[in-house]
């Protein structure tokens, strides 16, 4: 595969033809999250207590299935018939390190993503490394496996160090292999203070030229990839990539156009939200990478259709602006993935129960709702509206910042021990089968959407 480089505001093959990258994300594999594969809370308090219910033989035989099958040669192969040329492959510093053994690196982690790699290219697939869940979270939130509600990365240089250490190690390894579209170091990195971010990034930026001058970096602005403001940069050869969520999409009972939470959306609003987020690469004359984006489904079929309509606004913005994509994401268990495990798995019907309590009680953000424990929230939310309605917490302020505690922590972690129960008695070759239910072929395909990637990218 050629090598892909950045020249002025696009991303070009070595004759200087532009590349656009057209992808998604694979997420939920090497990094795991509740909403993809149906656990609460977080990935390490899911791990622990597959661990517990399972013993560890069939933990081992579990997590062996699942990363082998949740993505293979069919899934490449598929990815690759709809028009799509990437893949962006989001993966946790625990696969590479252990936190008692720090600045050790673990040869397995390299080994998964040198297997995604080659089925990415037999397919044409590019890939983009993404580390998506740090030592220390630099962010707030479930997706940097995150137990707290604090980013410490950015308060400790020891954390720093790591990854620095890490990316270093992966540049070394992949230096050579142009099949590798580049690297994107920090998933949505969320610096309360503003101030730590860009110092770390130049320091990042000189760490891996030293050893690989050649892949293109993917830098994601702070506050989740919205915010370029403390960046720092233009580095060369770098795209800085925004991520790009609408509101019409994600929050319950929208419609698209029409109005969401009191505000009203059509094309239009949505271009001008991607023109407000992708101000500094305009600016700036680098290329654009919208790193994540897209609606999640809720079954209700006027409403779905709704965010299908949006999905196509907003890749006929990109294509207008010249920007590449990356859809969130490829596989789950029905929410938002363009393929899926099957209800009727044996894998979605053991942990049904779970599920049926995870929306009642609200506890994923990502896809959840608050309706069954309102009477919980209003009285806190009315106890902050007297006494503290001066109360802004970073990222997004004091609403969000109670549910994260109430319905992502309080009420995700008892859930943990409950999802880990659904598990116990089963032997290491069952494991090994409930694993296998997210194999390509035992999963389903959420074929509208197929449909409107189909279309956009003219495979009709």
């Amino acid at each position: 595969m050629d090598w892909i480089s950045v020249s002025g505001d696009r991303l070009v093959d070595p004759s200087g033809r532009t590349v656009t990258l057209a992808g998604v994300g694979l997420g939920g594999w090497l990094n795991m999250e509740n909403f993809i594969t149906g656990f609460p809370a977080t990935e390490s308090l899911h791990r622990a207590a597959l661990r517990r219910a399972l013993g560890e033989e069939g933990y081992e035989r579990f997590f062996h299935r699942f990363l082998t099958d949740f993505f293979a040669a069919d899934d490449a192969r598929y990815l690759a018939s709809l028009g799509l040329n990437s893949v962006r492959v989001p993966f946790n510093y625990r696969h590479f390190e252990d936190d008692d053994r720090p600045f050790e690196l673990k040869e397995e982690g390299f080994a998964w993503l040198d297997r995604v790699i080659g089925l990415c290219a037999d397919a044409g697939l590019y890939t983009i490394l993404d580390l998506h869940a740090l030592p220390g979270r630099q962010n707030q939130h479930w997706h940097s496996d995150n137990p707290t509600h604090w980013a410490e990365f950015w308060n400790h240089r020891h954390f720093q160090d790591r990854v620095v250490h890490l990316w270093e190690a992966i540049a070394e390894r992949y230096k050579d292999r142009p099949e590798v579209a580049g690297y994107n170091p920090v998933n949505e990195p969320a610096d309360a203070s503003g101030q730590a971010i860009g110092p770390f990034y130049e320091r990042l930026e000189r760490a891996v030229r030293a050893v690989d001058g050649r892949h293109v970096l993917f830098l994601d602005g702070n506050r989740y990839s919205t915010d370029f403001s403390a960046v720092g940069g233009p580095f060369p050869n770098t795209v800085y990539t925004a991520h790009g969520y609408a509101l019409p999409g994600i929050a319950a009972g929208s419609s698209y156009p029409g109005v969401t939470r009191g505000e009203y959306f059509d094309r239009s609003v949505v271009e001008r939200t991607f023109l407000r987020r992708t101000e500094f690469m305009r600016r700036t004359g680098t290329p654009i990478w919208i790193g994540e984006f897209g609606p999640v489904y809720d079954g209700d079929p006027e409403r779905d259709l709704s965010r299908l309509r949006l999905l196509g606004d907003q890749l006929a913005i990109y294509r207008a602006h010249g920007a590449s994509w990356s859809l969130w994401t490829y596989k789950d268990i029905g929410l938002q993935g363009l393929t899926y495990a099957r209800a009727d798995s044996a894998y979605v019907r053991r942990i049904a129960p779970v599920l049926e309590k995870k929306a009642r009680l609200g506890a994923d953000s990502w896809g959840g709702s608050d309706e069954h424990v309102r009477h919980i929230l209003d009285p806190i939310d009315e106890l902050f509206d007297k006494e503290f309605p001066g109360f802004d917490p970073y990222p997004w302020g004091r609403r969000p910042w109670i549910r994260t505690l109430v319905r992502n922590i309080l009420l995700a972690e008892p859930l943990v021990g409950e999802f880990g129960r659904c598990f116990e008695g089963v032997s290491p070759q069952e494991a090994e089968r409930l694993a296998g239910c997210f194999a390509f072929d035992a999963c389903d395909t959420r074929e509208p959407l197929a449909e409107v990637i189909r279309t956009h990218l003219g495979k009709e």
